[in-house]
């Protein structure tokens, strides 16, 4: 005989959500998306900044990333505070972001303390370096090198970048490595603001010199070519370029 059908269940109802902010491009929103977007909204920023697309002084509104990237203020504005802890831009109150502008007096400080820093620490790395690392740094200008002549600019830019730190570490002092450290992100943002077009933000054949002193063990050279190759970079800025007439978006390479 056949079974009668079961009476249907009463329909569940449905459960309360929790409020959440309006869906960023048609994508529910969730904290995975809201990582993956800051980092996206940060990187953009920076390079702009870095591959010279921004200059500095430029007005970053809050109304406008949002608008350009689909978030809300509350986004934006913890991206802003990153860029501003990592001296990218800076934080006017009730004026905004504004892309960073070192004066030459901040610029000429902070070239002064990583030259005098770069000179402890490369007095200690030719102390300490053993044979195997130097034979490393060796390596490491090859890769320069090699980068240099395929005319690849970002690779040859975080490698002569590198090259101080691995230098810095042979000094066996993590707490002045790490000093150097953030100077270099602040000199790094100079040139890249200021440096004009076409030069080279380090010169290999300069660090070659500093490697084969250190090779030799003969300090008074290393730090008189390490010094002489970091005034040679900032005497490369150029304080005075010229506001872009672009938007925000062609900018920041959205548009």
């Amino acid at each position: 005989m056949a079974r009668s059908p079961s009476p249907p269940k009463p329909a569940a109802r449905p459960a309360s959500k929790p409020a959440t902010r309006p869906a960023t491009k048609g994508k529910p929103s969730s904290l995975a998306d809201d990582g993956d977007i800051e980092e996206r909204i940060y990187r953009s920023v920076f390079e702009g900044v870095t591959r010279q697309r921004l200059a500095p002084g430029t007005k970053l509104p809050e109304a406008s990333l949002c608008e350009l990237f689909g978030v809300s203020r509350a986004l934006v504005r913890k991206v802003l505070q990153r860029l501003a802890h990592d001296h990218i831009v800076e934080l006017r109150p009730n004026r905004g972001a504004i892309v960073a502008m070192p004066s030459p007096e901040e610029t000429r400080q902070i070239f002064e303390a990583r030259r005098a820093l770069e000179a402890a620490l490369v007095r200690m790395a030719v102390r300490n370096a053993t044979k195997a690392e130097v034979a490393e740094l060796r390596r490491h200008l090859k890769e320069e090198h090699a980068a240099m002549h395929r005319y690849t600019q970002p690779d040859w830019a975080r490698l002569a970048s590198s090259f101080h730190l691995r230098v810095a570490r042979l000094a066996r002092n993590p707490i002045l490595e790490r000093y150097l450290s953030e100077l270099m992100s602040r000199c790094s943002l100079i040139v890249a603001l200021y440096e004009p077009p076409g030069n080279a933000s380090c010169e290999h054949d300069e660090h070659a010199v500093v490697v084969d002193a250190i090779a030799r063990g003969d300090e008074d050279t290393a730090v008189r070519a390490m010094e002489e190759h970091l005034l040679v970079l900032e005497r490369n800025i150029a304080l005075d370029r010229p506001a872009s007439q672009r938007s925000l978006g062609q900018m920041l390479g959205l548009g």
